[in-house]
């Protein structure tokens, strides 16, 4: 009983923290399908299906992958073996997408929206599917366990084709551009994801554990996902408002008051530059009916208005007070008889 109370009390914070903003905020852009994102989606598949034909067809790519394979680079190199050993966790499916979630949960924390978990939930989904079927489908032996030279080893129970390492660390830190919300922070995290991707594909063929063949195939069909996830956002923006009915449901079900709705904040009209000074600045309404009129004594009653227009609180004239023996301004002051002692 003491666990569930510690549990209903948790998720009572967590949906509280969000009833805050319900509603995604105005300044997340979502990527939409755009006529660009159309055309490399439909080059990269293009590229997708010629890296299948060539090892399908044990052309020129096999014969290369042979040749890397015998070159042996973890032989060539061993000096770097210890760290690309660690480095490759980075396209592990389980490590990356729990960091990748744990950042992803602080900024739907935030920014008071669950799109950034469906989102990478979303595409971790397709990943599994697409990637999955694939390895399974073609079913090709990995270097260590090649039967015979100068063959494709497709159709023998293997499940190296493409490389999962690489279209994991191209989806999982992907991700992370996609749902950017500002062009530079996109930029910058689109090259970061590039690189990392890169490095894990290359680190998979030093190890042995792929072909290039797969590699080049794992960095396709992670772009893949990445740039169909357009086409999945308004599923996600149905599964979010499902979330937050179903947690409705159980508020209401336990006899729990129902969260307030969130009072929508109207933006405050600036002073656009080169207005003359003496045409008055638009003033601020009201937010809403709910705030209490103690917050709002300090205001004027009535409308603003410019200085010019307004009347002085003190009198005209001097503000020294009244002397009988003081003259006005400009008058002379008379002569003071002598006395003597």
């Amino acid at each position: 009983m003491r666990t569930e109370r510690n549990l209903t009390r948790r998720l009572d914070r967590v949906f509280a923290r969000l009833d805050r903003e319900p509603e995604r905020p105005a300044h997340i852009d979502v990527p939409r399908m755009s006529r660009h994102r159309v055309v490399l989606f439909s080059a990269t598949l293009a590229f997708y299906l010629a890296i299948v034909w060539a090892v399908v067809t044990t052309s020129w790519l096999v014969r290369l992958d042979w040749q890397v394979m015998f070159f042996r680079p973890y032989q060539q190199w061993p000096e770097i073996h210890a760290f690309l050993d660690y480095y490759v966790v980075l396209g592990q499916r389980g490590p990356t997408a729990v960091m990748v979630a744990a950042w992803l949960g602080w900024r739907s924390w935030r920014q008071h929206t669950l799109r950034p978990l469906l989102t990478l939930a979303t595409s971790l989904l397709l990943l599994n599917i697409t990637v999955g079927a694939a390895k399974l489908g073609m079913g090709r032996l990995g270097p260590h366990y090649a039967t015979v030279i100068g063959s494709n080893e497709m159709g023998l129970g293997g499940d190296i084709f493409p490389s999962g390492h690489t279209a994991n660390a191209v989806v999982t830190w992907g991700i992370l551009a996609y749902l950017a919300s500002t062009p530079t922070a996109r930029r910058w995290l689109s090259a970061l994801s590039a690189v990392t991707s890169l490095g894990v594909g290359l680190t998979t063929v030093y190890l042995g554990t792929h072909w290039l063949s797969d590699v080049l195939l794992g960095w396709a069909a992670g772009l893949l996902i990445l740039l169909a996830l357009p086409w999945f956002e308004p599923l996600i923006a149905k599964a979010e408002l499902g979330l937050f009915d179903l947690r409705d449901r159980w508020r209401a079900r336990r006899g729990l008051p129902a969260p307030e709705p969130a009072v929508p904040v109207a933006p405050v009209p600036l002073k656009p530059r080169g207005l003359p000074a003496e045409q008055p600045v638009p003033a601020r309404e009201p937010v809403a009916s709910t705030r209490s009129s103690r917050g709002l004594a300090h205001l004027a009653p009535g409308p603003h208005t410019a200085r010019s227009e307004r009347t002085p609180v003190t009198p005209a004239g001097s503000r020294r007070p009244p002397h009988a023996d003081r003259l006005p301004r400009g008058t002379s002051q008379p002569a003071r008889p002598l006395t003597g002692n």
